[in-house]
């Protein structure tokens, strides 16, 4: 969770488009990033993969008025709506798109090639029919933002008192990292859209027209969601004995449950504000 999932990226970007806040082109631009191209396999009315820019204004002629995101993990169906078939390839992928106002939803697969720091990728989108109903296990972003802020002090506590590198200098350094390679990639996106007003790394990684709250939730959704990375990545640090790995076992996973909801809730913020009447 270092960086933003595709699946947030493209529904970002593309609620953007679908507000008329950013043209085709850019919203295609900022969804590829560093990638080498994306692609959408299974569109209704094309017999063969299409490029995003016509994937979007598809999906927006097919009805879709806004793009959710779905991040399950096993046990944990997390804005899914079914069916068992589409939910069972998001779960592969840890990550899904579904479309509000359109029975469709977009599961990425994603192909490597190449030496490290050579890699080409190649991500291809499948289109596949979804249930209409309501998003699983989703909160509002009031509630994300308590929880986090929670799940902040908890996992600190908890992951300092059994000496855990990721609760340190290790974790400020590498947040510190991300945040120069978000803010890079920001600047570059900003250029290629003619300038777009500057903000903070989570509204650039959200695109144009999500509300400051969403954008504050999404930057300590990703801090949160780095302290639990590295502590992953960290194997297990200070935390020699079986209990206390269990312990550290015992406190991150309600964290990293915390963080991924939180990263939906602000992605999907939009389009919950839309279908309340707020914008």
């Amino acid at each position: 969770m270092l960086s933003e999932p595709r699946a947030g990226r493209l529904a970002a970007w593309g609620n953007a488009l679908i507000a008329g806040m950013v043209s085709p082109d850019d919203a295609a631009l900022a969804v590829v990033g560093e990638d080498a191209v994306h692609r959408v396999e299974g569109l209704p009315g094309e017999s063969a993969p299409v490029g995003l820019t016509l994937a979007l204004g598809r999906l927006r002629a097919l009805g879709a008025t806004g793009l959710r995101v779905a991040l399950p993990a096993p046990g944990h169906p997390l804005g899914l709506s079914g069916p068992p078939d589409f939910n069972a390839r998001a779960l592969e992928a840890e990550e899904a798109v579904i479309c509000h106002g359109a029975a469709l939803g977009l599961v990425p697969e994603v192909y490597e090639a190449g030496p490290e720091g050579d890699v080409h990728v190649e991500v291809v989108w499948h289109c596949l029919p979804v249930r209409e109903a309501p998003p699983a296990d989703v909160p509002s972003l009031g509630e994300a933002e308590r929880e986090l802020a929670e799940a902040l002090r908890d996992a600190t506590e908890v992951l300092t008192r059994l000496d855990v590198a990721g609760s340190g200098p290790v974790a400020e350094a590498a947040i510190a990292a991300y945040r120069a390679r978000v803010d890079g990639a920001a600047r570059s996106a900003s250029m290629r859209g003619g300038g777009r007003a500057a903000g903070g790394r989570g509204r650039e990684v959200l695109a144009p027209g999500y509300p400051p709250r969403a954008v504050r939730v999404l930057e300590l959704a990703q801090r949160v969601g780095a302290l639990v990375s590295l502590a992953y990545e960290n194997g297990h640090g200070g935390a020699v004995s079986a209990s206390e790995m269990a312990a550290r076992g015992e406190a991150l996973r309600p964290v990293e449950r915390t963080a991924r909801r939180a990263q939906v809730a602000a992605y999907n913020s939009v389009v919950e504000e839309r279908e309340r009447g707020v914008r």
